[in-house]
């Protein structure tokens, strides 16, 4: 019997002198192009494709588990847990048929398992720690080997505490694509892990014991503004596969100004009988789903959880209910003692995130940031980002804001279209009364 010491070393040793095929840098920002002219190249917004080398006809990986240091937004830098320096962890792409040899080194400060989430394969290499194999112990390095036999969208994850190591950020994804393509060929195709956090204001590590109160919702372990946007040209075929390894939620995904089809799920593919129209897919715990669309209206489309707590960031949950309340008197008497003290909610909480850009908060924190968009302050953040639809495109880089045709975007009411289309909009008319000195007046909305 070979000892677990000469194992580890055997391991180790196949590691070595093999040279890495294809960067993953280059696949996270290139132009996709057709590999084989069968598919194409997963994109991951934010993220990376894991390398691979290839030896006797096996595709050889190597994930190292580890404390890593992510900056979820512009902001708001973290200690989390990962994978290659990252969470999530770099994608896993293959195709249908590919036998693959996973080394897994665990650098972390307690043993872990890596579970082939969706993935049908030997019980042996399945990950349950004490269950189909012995924990990954710090320091050590394991070997997973096995046939990806069916295409489709999964995840890999530890199966050794895992309310800690999910909880840190260790989780990714795996794309398996046919070996035959399945229905039309897309032009783009992108993955995004959904998440869930809780970070107290001001601190640097996630909270993993949280069950319920989370305070921030990220694509790739990003919260809006820290989003990068999916970038297409008008008339691609658009792909975007969902993961959801969150501790408790589901998310409903909707993507403004299209439909699109779910053709996949971590089952397989789903038959086209089987499909329908969509604007929201919703992606329970623990699964994954594809959808397709094609992107053929120009603009910036919003695509984001439907939950409207979910795109909002580090905002309290426990705040009272100040609707209707005139707070007046309590800030005339807070702003003595703190002048930087402002009430929130008594009018809604709108316009609240872009005053937060000038008040003193919380060292590493963003409290209900958004960003500025060209009509003015996009109060999202979150579970929250945009498709940037072109028709025109140089690179696959932000373009930036999308400038509409003339006449088509929302504006005022002029007092000339209220009256053409009989519609009482319900303000009053003075008469002006001439002997009447008006010393202030109404500030005016600009257009």
């Amino acid at each position: 019997m070979v000892s677990r010491r000469k194992f580890i070393a055997a391991g180790t040793a196949a590691l070595a002198g093999l040279a890495v095929e294809g960067s993953a840098e280059a696949r996270v920002t290139d132009q996709p192009a057709s590999t084989n002219g069968e598919y194409t190249p997963v994109i991951v917004p934010n993220g990376a494709t894991l390398p691979f080398k290839r030896a006797a006809g096996v595709k050889i990986f190597h994930l190292i588990a580890e404390p890593v240091q992510h900056e979820m937004s512009p902001g708001l830098n973290l200690e989390c847990w990962g994978y290659n320096g990252r969470t999530p962890g770099p994608v896993i792409e293959v195709v249908e048929g590919d036998r693959v040899r996973i080394y897994v080194t665990n650098k972390l400060p307690e043993p872990t398992t890596v579970h082939w989430h969706g993935v049908l394969l030997p019980n042996g290499m399945d990950g349950v720690s004490g269950l189909t194999q012995p924990p990954i112990q710090v320091g050590e390095t394991f070997r997973y080997e096995f046939t990806f036999k069916h295409p489709g969208t999964f995840m890999y994850h530890p199966h050794f505490d895992e309310m800690t190591q999910m909880g840190l950020g260790m989780m990714g994804m795996i794309v398996v694509h046919p070996k035959r393509r399945i229905g039309p060929k897309v032009d783009r195709d992108f993955s995004l892990m959904l998440s869930e956090w809780f970070v107290e204001p001001g601190a640097r590590r996630p909270n993993p014991s949280v069950m319920n109160e989370f305070n921030l919702l990220t694509f790739n372990s990003r919260a809006f503004p820290g989003t990068e946007p999916l970038v297409v040209r008008t008339g691609e075929r658009v792909r975007i596969r969902f993961g959801n390894l969150g501790a408790m939620d589901h998310h409903p995904i909707h993507l403004h100004g299209f439909t699109f089809r779910v053709t996949g799920t971590d089952g397989g593919p789903v038959p086209l009988s089987a499909q329908k129209p969509e604007t929201a897919v919703l992606v329970p715990v623990g699964t994954t789903r594809d959808i397709e669309l094609v992107a053929d209206v120009p603009g910036d489309w919003p695509m984001h959880c439907h939950m409207t707590h979910h795109i909002m960031n580090q905002m309290g949950h426990d705040l009272p209910n100040l609707i209707g309340a005139d707070l007046s008197k309590l800030d005339a008497a807070m702003k003595p003692i703190f002048p930087d003290y402002t009430s929130m909610g008594a009018e809604g909480m709108g316009g609240h995130a872009e005053h937060m850009e000038h008040l003193r908060v919380p060292k590493n924190s963003i409290p209900m940031r958004g960003m500025r968009g060209p009509f003015g302050y996009i109060d999202m953040g979150g579970m929250f980002t945009i498709l940037k639809v072109r028709n025109e495109l140089s690179s696959r880089a932000d373009p930036g804001w999308y400038e509409h045709p003339k006449g088509e975007v929302a504006s005022v009411a002029t007092a000339e279209e209220l009256e053409r289309d009989g519609i009482d909009s319900g303000e009053k008319k003075e008469t002006p009364d001439p002997h009447r000195h008006h010393k202030h007046h109404a500030p005016t909305r600009k257009t």
